[in-house]
């Protein structure tokens, strides 16, 4: 697991929890630059997936292998889920949906890390 990529993903999820938490206390709906930041913070989430998959590959192992591979798949999921809830309602609490979704990322991140480095479920 290399720890500096994951600290910058999980650091623009946060910057990103941030833009949405703002939009929302402004009473606006989500738009194409928030949007735009969520797509970001998924691409480097895809990158996450793609790095943890090669180390796997080369032979290096987490603490627990299940909980790790749920960890990297889920921390896909997590924004994709909440941008369809957030399109599909189009409110101030939308935005506040994106926010937290966006949270959610890090403290997903900061599990992978810890059960890379030897936790286990």
């Amino acid at each position: 697991m290399i720890v500096g990529f994951s600290v910058t993903v999980a650091v623009c999820a946060l910057l990103t929890a941030l833009a949405a938490f703002a939009q929302s206390a402004r009473n606006r709906l989500p738009d194409r630059p928030l949007l735009a930041a969520l797509g970001i913070v998924e691409v480097l989430l895809v990158a996450q997936l793609v790095i943890g998959v090669v180390l796997l590959a080369g032979g290096e192992r987490p603490g627990s292998l299940a909980t790790y591979l749920a960890y990297l798949i889920g921390c896909l999921l997590v924004l994709p889920v909440g941008a369809a809830w957030a399109l599909a309602e189009r409110s101030r609490s939308s935005t506040v949906v994106l926010g937290i979704a966006c949270l959610a990322v890090p403290v997903m991140v900061l599990r992978l890390i810890e059960v890379w480095h030897g936790a286990s479920a």
